[in-house]
């Protein structure tokens, strides 16, 4: 278990997938290639659910940044001998630009390290855990780097570092000098579809700059807006569009499960899905943001999933899976003790099948920012959204589980006031 505070943590995104990197040079949460997938890392609730660290062995102070208007991260670690700098970024398709950013992604995590003066040992410690913590996998030395076989995924580690391995661990301490740069690159692949591609250094080095190029094309593209707080209001747009899974235009409520409210509680959620409340502030906030193509793409994928109902039960959930997945049953994972000890841990989310008819509202509120894309949508999606209005109009005084989703029967019923 990491204590490290949730805010001392920065994210990468390919639009698909996410990583959580700790100030201290960490990965401590990694899913391939979705967002709500197994995580590969997810030290960050528990020690077993392993970690990725590049780190200067001597006591060090450390600072970072992201690079320009990317999602790009660059760590800075300064020791009495010397300064080492880390570049982390999960990869995006070669060549994808603007509006297409994470479309191709290859489901590939870069580290970039260069020595810029004096002399640092380095140690590195890569502990890859795959489904949550469930498999130690099994670790092997391969020409062009290391070889992860575990559960139903293999990763392979692109490096030229000379790893030991124990355990299921490849530990390394490189020594760098002025001038001296290692390329990591970690790529995942289905058991059924091979072996992944090794990438040489060139090509890592390659395709970080590639993705460099990528984020700031789209920057470049959506973040017009003047006004007050500017700077902010252009990082919160980035910060949507790399929660959102490009496939469908779904916008995940987090990048992560089981974060507690408060530091040793119970309230601990998997918020790696899609609710229709806060479609409306989402997109307003996109709409603001200068995101209009990414707003409109997320309100299709809301209005599509929530007309496509299995059958004629004209019940709208408050959530769904982003790629339109209805059933989210949830598990805890004991073997994980959870943030600060803030057990359980859980994966997928039981409330997904409570009945709160604020969401009508919620969703019908999306559609009134949006109404030019009304008219592109099917007929029978649009009458889906006629069909809602009538549906909260005869239930809104019905009796459901109220927005805060406590876990129990309805016990809520809305009153005139």
């Amino acid at each position: 278990m990491t204590n490290e505070p949730i805010a001392n943590y920065a994210m990468l995104s390919d639009c698909n997938s996410a990583a959580l990197v700790s100030r201290a040079g960490s990965v401590d949460w990694l899913c391939f290639p979705r967002f709500d997938s197994p995580s590969v890392f997810g030290r960050i609730l528990g020690e077993a659910a392993g970690s990725w660290s590049i780190r200067p062995v001597a006591p060090h102070s450390s600072t970072r940044r992201y690079l320009g208007p990317t999602m790009v991260l660059e760590t800075t670690h300064t020791t009495s001998a010397g300064i080492v700098t880390v570049t982390d970024a999960l990869a995006l398709g070669d060549g994808i630009r603007g509006h297409e950013l994470g479309a191709g992604a290859p489901g590939s995590l870069l580290r970039h390290v260069v020595c810029s003066s004096g002399e640092i040992e380095l140690e590195v410690v890569f502990a890859p855990r795959p489904d949550y913590g469930r498999d130690v996998p099994e670790l092997a030395l391969v020409e062009g780097g290391v070889t992860v076989r575990g559960g139903t995924r293999i990763l392979a580690l692109s490096t030229t570092v000379p790893f030991e391995l124990v355990d299921g661990t490849a530990r390394a301490n490189p020594v760098l000098r002025s001038g001296d740069v290692l390329e990591f690159g970690l790529h995942h692949e289905d058991s059924g579809a091979g072996l992944p591609a090794f990438w040489n250094p060139q090509e890592i080095a390659r395709r970080l700059e590639d993705t460099l190029a990528g984020w700031a094309s789209w920057s470049r593209l959506h973040q017009s807006y003047e006004g007050p707080w500017q700077e902010l209001v252009a990082s919160s747009g980035r910060i949507l569009q790399a929660l959102t899974y490009f496939p469908t235009g779904a916008i995940v409520a987090a990048a992560t499960t089981s974060l507690p409210e408060v530091a040793g509680g119970s309230r601990n959620w998997d918020y790696r899905y899609t609710w229709i409340r806060d479609a409306s502030m989402t997109l307003q906030a996109l709409w603001v943001a200068a995101c209009p193509d990414e707003a409109g793409k997320f309100f299709h994928f809301l209005a599509t999933v929530s007309a496509s109902r299995p059958d004629s039960d004209a019940t709208l959930q408050i959530m769904y899976g982003i790629g339109g997945e209805r059933d989210l049953s949830e598990q805890e994972l004991a073997h994980l003790p959870g943030w600060r000890n803030s057990a359980p841990v859980r994966v997928g989310n039981g409330a997904w099948n409570q009945r709160q008819l604020d969401v009508y509202g919620e969703l019908l509120d999306a559609a009134a920012t949006l109404p030019e894309y009304l008219t592109a949508m099917e007929p029978g999606t649009r009458k889906f959204l006629a069909g809602a209005a009538d549906t909260a109009a005869s239930l809104w005084q019905s009796t459901d589980q109220g927005i805060w989703e406590v876990r129990g029967a309805p016990g809520i019923t809305c009153t005139r006031s």
